[in-house]
């Protein structure tokens, strides 16, 4: 009986190692740990879970474009950059862009366009931002930017596991005591606004304490660093049950087919998010970097964005 128990455990722990490095190996960075080999330059040394970067992208010392750019929309860029491309073949291989989330790459710009990640140091020169409109807007008339152009917009959704395990039927549902959340933090993700904001629409101050104060405390919150990569790892790996993100990162996750679904927000609790992009003060390549601003509100931009679950401006759009 021993035996038999011990030969049953054996396999399980076989079938969970497995399961586990096949996650690990085809979950992040969701880019195959490089460069796209077409562009990819030099000997290209991927190492899964291990040597990854996902959110720099390309070769900024030979850039002649680079475009500092909110991390949701991290999965419309290999598209995004491909059409301009073909608009702009001078530019082709010579585009660097990051997609951290916005805070992050205001405090990037605000030490001297410096990041360090890890034993990496970087210092680039961004020639284009892009965040929430608040921001942007707010830059264009502190002059940091040459205007504030809108292109997009999102709404938020709730990310669970593939077919919604612990039966989460909406934003209520979040102040559950044994319910693990994987939230943005406030202190540099800027969709945390609008996520607060939603929360006390469906549930007063109370839904955002729970989620956002006492949850954190107690530890069945955790606070994110880089939202759009690190909700959708917890939940596949089982650490966490749900997360608050913008439905375009659900749509993405179910189209690579990863093992996540997604609950919609009504319409009269949800909060939409406005996306603008400007091109900064003293820009190097200031010529390259309006054409990229001017492209995004170009149809066949729009529609790559609408692909992915982003909506076009309106005229109502704040």
């Amino acid at each position: 009986m021993r035996k038999k128990i011990y030969t049953i455990l054996l396999g399980l722990m076989a079938t969970f190692s497995v399961a586990a490095a096949a996650l690990a190996q085809a979950a992040p960075p969701w880019s195959g740990g490089h460069n796209d080999p077409a562009s990819a330059k030099g000997y290209v040394f991927p190492v899964d879970s291990i040597d990854n970067v996902p959110d720099l992208h390309g070769n900024p010392a030979d850039a002649k474009l680079v475009l500092f750019i909110g991390g949701n929309q991290f999965f419309v860029l290999p598209r995004l950059i491909a059409g301009f491309e073909a608009e702009h073949p001078e530019l082709r291989g010579h585009i660097f862009y990051e997609t951290l989330p916005p805070g992050i790459l205001r405090r990037q710009m605000a030490n001297d366009n410096t990041l360090t990640l890890g034993n990496l140091t970087l210092q680039v020169t961004p020639d284009v931002y892009e965040a929430g409109a608040r921001v942007v807007d707010a830059m264009a008339r502190q002059g940091q930017v040459e205007q504030s152009v809108r292109y997009a917009t999102n709404d938020l959704a709730i990310m669970v596991a593939a077919g919604n395990p612990k039966h989460i039927a909406g934003l209520k549902d979040l102040g559950q005591p044994s319910l693990r959340l994987s939230m943005p933090n406030p202190e540099w993700e800027g969709v945390a606004r609008q996520i607060a904001a939603a929360l006390r629409k469906a549930g007063g101050e109370a839904l955002y304490q729970s989620a956002y104060v006492s949850k954190v405390a107690d530890g069945t919150t955790y606070l994110t660093h880089v939202h759009h990569r690190q909700t959708p790892m917890r939940i596949m790996q089982g650490e966490s049950d749900a997360g608050v993100t913008w439905a375009s990162e659900v749509r993405f996750q179910e189209m690579i087919h990863n093992p996540i679904s997604g609950v919609a927000i009504p319409a009269e609790q949800n909060s939409t998010a406005v996306y603008a992009a400007g091109v900064l003060r003293n820009a190097p390549h200031a010529a390259a970097a309006r054409a990229w601003v001017q492209y995004l509100t170009l149809p066949q931009a729009q529609k790559i964005y609408r692909d992915y679950g982003f909506q076009s401006v309106t005229g109502n759009a704040k």
